[in-house]
């Protein structure tokens, strides 16, 4: 067995010592991505290989808790790929709109800038309080920092420009206050949002969304967790629902494909046509009966 081979071995070990010690499941993360976060964790804790990691995360909770946010991601920031959100605005509330009520699940929602910009998105378009907002992580400490509300004061400039670009109505300003360098964002923002632990790679559904948005996490994912999650939004979503990904994510070649159809295709939004499918279907199955 080379190097390489032992490798692969050792990270196949430790994520299953993870699954069965802890219930965490990143077996089926992309191999690239976790040993290039693991590389990186080894390194900050002076470690030699990840075979001597692996009896300190079992017996030690405080070093796997430090394991755990390293392989996490939590990349985030508000309106991030404004033109993403920008779409929204112009090309999904329209359709949003017409509903009496509008559920939209957030899922990998990290530190929550997301989720507090599509809060602003859905205010200045007067539907947020129609709207309940399902945020979801499976990292209970990204969480936190999400239902706290405060960010570094240094990343507003950023933030600002992002809004902007997003179409925004206001200056982004009107939405938080500014204190010992950081900024707390106004608490009638989360009065509508509902923060959940969920694991994409182990847990269930969300029924009657009207909009998906998950971007950015399916990258880290290997092709069988991608069609798992996939099938996950699919069956969460209501008929004509949305569905928006990250800018490299795709349901093409996924097993849902002919379930969605393009709606933004630069955004990477989708609309369900699962319903539509169906009865196609129902209709052929009869048509061949008679």
């Amino acid at each position: 067995m080379d190097n390489v081979e032992l490798e692969q071995l050792e990270i196949k070990l430790l994520l299953e010592a993870i699954y069965q010690r802890y219930g965490y499941d990143f077996r089926q993360y992309s191999q690239a991505s976790i040993k290039r976060r693991l590389l990186h964790h080894l390194a900050k804790i002076d470690n030699r290989t990840i075979s001597e990691l692996i009896p300190r995360v079992l017996r030690n909770e405080s070093v796997f808790r430090a394991l755990f946010f390293d392989l996490s991601v939590t990349v985030t920031e508000m309106f991030r790929d404004p033109w993403f959100y920008l779409a929204l605005r112009q090309q999904v509330f329209p359709f949003l709109r017409t509903f009496p009520y509008i559920n939209v699940w957030l899922a990998g929602c990290s530190t929550g800038e997301e989720v507090y910009s599509l809060a602003i998105l859905l205010t200045e378009e007067g539907l947020y309080d129609r709207a309940r907002i399902y945020a979801t992580d499976f990292n209970d400490a990204v969480l936190e920092k999400a239902r706290a509300r405060i960010y570094p004061l240094e990343r507003i400039k950023e933030y600002s420009f992002n809004y902007q670009k997003a179409g925004g109505r206001r200056s982004l300003a009107d939405y938080y206050q500014a204190r010992y360098q950081s900024i707390i964002i106004d608490a009638s923002l989360q009065n509508n949002i509902t923060f959940a632990n969920h694991n994409l790679a182990t847990d269930g559904v969300f029924a009657e969304m009207h909009l998906i948005i998950c971007r950015n996490v399916l990258i880290y994912f290997d092709r069988t967790l991608q069609n798992r999650v996939l099938s996950i939004f699919r069956d969460s979503l209501r008929y004509n629902g949305f569905l928006g990904l990250g800018g490299k994510e795709t349901v093409q070649f996924s097993n849902v494909e002919d379930d969605f159809e393009e709606f933004a295709a630069r955004e990477r939004i989708y609309q369900c046509k699962l319903q539509k499918r169906v009865v196609a279907q129902l209709a052929r199955r009869n048509a061949t009966d008679l």
